[in-house]
């Protein structure tokens, strides 16, 4: 007997589950290509795993690569950073949204597909994942109100820029305490004037326990926020007025440590463009 697709499968699951326009959770993950290895990763990634390793993916409907030229790497903060040692480390950014509701099912297509393109010698290894993890989507904070994109567009948006915090609670009973301060007081007013026209909230969750083994466990469940400032403008402008205070401005409340500050333009889709200015 051949392959069996079992292609009717496919309409008995569309017509049942969650189907909403919202980015209930979302897989962000910042990688470093082994030295030398730059170009052939970044062809890798967008000709091959981009598509076959999330876009084509069930419930996965928006995805955009970022990344960070040297000159980017070195506006990053803290240098004792938590999340990349040190903290240059990193150079590529990737997001993607999944909707609402569907995390469970997209994980198992997830772990299914890439232990397949790994039985078929389809995954490029001279890389590091500095930080993996899928999240749930707490909040969204916008400059403008309801006027412009909202979270649901902002992978497909012409955005210049993109910003990569990390902040950590104390511990995981402070952590509604900090998400409602970054909601209410901290986010509306560094959005203010600012070129970001909104910030995107995530709570981390743990990976599968058959995930592929080159991808390390989540550090600071139910202590970590991961936020998204997705900017109007080239990050490098206005970079210590807008993001130099951030790290003190959450330690001075008491609630958390900033992690990692790090900024990133988006790569140019089918070229190898900024490849030459990683190092």
């Amino acid at each position: 007997m051949g392959e069996d697709t079992r292609s009717e499968v496919y309409a008995e699951l569309a017509a049942v589950g969650p189907y909403g326009a919202k980015p209930g959770h979302a897989l962000i993950t910042m990688v470093e290509p082994h030295p030398g290895q730059e170009r052939a990763y970044n062809r890798w990634y967008e000709d091959d795993h981009f598509v076959a390793g999330a876009m084509a993916m069930p419930w996965m409907f928006a995805g955009r690569r970022w990344v960070a030229t040297r000159d980017l790497q070195l506006l990053r903060r803290p240098a004792d950073s938590a999340v990349a040692r040190p903290v240059t480390t990193g150079c590529y950014l990737s997001t993607y949204w999944v909707t609402e509701g569907r995390y469970d099912e997209h994980m198992r297509w997830t772990v299914a597909i890439n232990k397949r393109l790994n039985r078929d010698d389809r995954v490029h290894r001279a890389r590091t994942h500095v930080f993996t993890a899928f999240h749930d989507h707490e909040t969204t904070v916008y400059r403008d109100g309801t006027a412009g994109p909202r979270d649901v567009h902002a992978l497909d948006h012409p955005y210049r820029g993109l910003v990569l915090e990390v902040v950590d609670a104390p511990s995981p009973e402070r952590r509604g305490e900090l998400l409602a301060w970054l909601r209410t007081e901290h986010l509306p007013e560094r959005l203010a004037g600012s070129p970001a026209a909104m910030v995107t909230v995530f709570a981390p969750t743990p990976l599968p326990g058959d995930r592929m083994t080159y991808v390390k466990q989540v550090e600071g469940l139910g202590t970590r926020l991961t936020l998204l400032w997705f900017l109007e403008g080239d990050p490098r402008e206005q970079w210590r007025e807008r993001f130099g205070g951030l790290g003190e401005a959450v330690a001075g409340t008491g609630l958390g440590r900033v992690e990692l500050v790090a900024p990133f333009i988006p790569t140019v889709v089918g070229t190898d463009r900024y490849v030459d200015q990683l190092r």
